[in-house]
């Protein structure tokens, strides 16, 4: 028999559906995936797909697997940090196994293969897309008289949102939008590059340097700043607060991302609570210029490594197998990778997907030849949030954060 050793996070849940071969009776990312590898073992009894399952997410112990020349054969990946394994050769392009198992890229939804591709090469299979998104209370919303046709009236300008804005709260008392700007560098970062690539900025041009104190990027900053010095927004809140206000019903809009749909559609199904038959959720609206999204997306990668020829089919069987499969893993909030599962009646049917579909194509990740994009996600965010909150003067915060990562970047190798 041959084996293959799979390393993935999305959490352990093995006694829960270790042996359960019905994808479409697992629920979360942890069931979902250990479902589909369950299934993929069973249709394939020549093969034996072994999995080490680590905490998220998992890149300190991959380095030291790769040290010790002895890595994975699949590991999932964040899109973001292709960069840093590929452009050591650390890790395979993938494009022989995407041939056997039948996958063209073209296949791939645009900002699935943007997030894949570095130069020319191909060096993941793409999983999926992830983004924010503006989860919307519309209970609220329709009190604030924010609501048309059935569906929520979102902003087209930074004017019309903090206009919309100050209607919302003089009309429910509570605040337009909840925020987590405690502890949460990603909630920052995600909002400033995105509202700076809208305007046509690019955050880099080249892989040693970021553009954020430019007249975009204050653009950006001074709005979100503005959300907090006009106490648009909840203060002081870090994500599990945030969460929670928001399904207790004390906000109209929490900008988080497509891993929350399933919880607060549970929720919104539930009776009783705030959230009852009061959910929408959108792609963030654009403000300023194109609608485009900061996004990023899980992948499966393959380190670079000597195989047998059996065990390099087995992953092209894999990835076979994952691709059919796509529409499953959707059923997590995640954009679906692959064009056709965008367009399949069964994805549309499930809530909120339609409305959300535009991600595919609107999202942007950051350029695939930058690397550290973790670490400069952090440290972005931690100066954007210093900014946003008036803990810094708005440029200094920006002007901080081109320092820190462009010497982060001198130091990258």
């Amino acid at each position: 028999m041959t084996h293959i050793y799979l390393q993935r996070f999305f959490g352990e849940c093995g006694a829960e559906y270790g042996k359960t071969t019905d994808i479409s009776k697992a629920e979360g990312e942890c069931g979902i995936i250990t479902a589909m590898v369950a299934k993929f073992n069973a249709e394939n009894p020549d093969l034996r797909v072994d999995v080490n399952v680590v905490a998220w997410p998992g890149y300190p112990q991959l380095t030291a697997q790769v040290a010790a020349r002895d890595p994975p054969d699949l590991v999932t990946m964040h899109e973001g940090v292709i960069s840093d394994y590929a452009t050591k050769d650390l890790l395979e392009p993938v494009e022989p196994y995407l041939k056997a198992a039948g996958i063209a890229p073209d296949a791939f939804t645009d900002a699935a293969r943007r997030g894949v591709t570095i130069g020319k090469r191909i060096y993941a299979l793409p999983w999926d897309t992830h983004g924010g998104l503006f989860h919307i209370n519309t209970a609220l919303f329709a009190k604030a008289g924010l609501m048309r046709g059935g569906k929520p009236v979102l902003p087209n300008s930074a004017e019309e949102f903090v206009a919309q804005a100050r209607q919302f709260q003089a009309r429910t008392g509570k605040p337009y939008f909840i925020q987590s700007n405690v502890a949460d560098p990603a909630f920052a970062a995600r909002n400033l590059f995105t509202y700076i690539m809208a305007q046509g900025a690019p955050v880099f041009t080249d892989p040693k340097h970021i553009r954020l104190n430019t007249p975009e990027g204050l653009r950006a900053a001074n709005f979100l700043r503005l959300i907090n010095v006009e106490r648009l927004g909840t203060q002081n809140m870090d994500t599990p607060a945030a969460i929670a206000a928001f399904m207790s019903g004390e906000g109209g809009i929490y900008p988080t991302g497509t891993w929350m749909i399933g919880t607060f559609e549970q929720e919104a199904n539930s009776p009783g609570r705030p959230l009852y038959k009061s959910y929408a959720v959108f792609p963030y609206p654009r403000l300023w210029g194109e609608h485009v999204e900061f996004v990023s997306g899980h992948s499966w990668v393959v380190p670079a490594r000597r195989r047998t020829p059996q065990q390099r089919e087995a992953i092209a069987r894999f990835f076979k197998f994952m691709a059919a499969h796509n529409f499953d893993w959707a059923r997590t909030g995640h954009i679906p990778a692959f064009k056709a599962v965008l367009e399949d009646p069964r994805f549309i049917a499930l809530p909120h997907r339609a409305d959300i579909a535009p991600l595919a194509t609107i999202g942007r990740p950051l350029p695939s030849y930058v690397l550290r994009q973790n670490a400069i996600e952090g440290l972005v965010g931690e100066e954007a949030a210093a900014a946003f909150t008036g803990q810094k003067p708005v440029q200094r915060a920006l002007a901080d954060a081109e320092r820190r990562v462009n010497q982060l970047l001198s130091q990258a190798e």
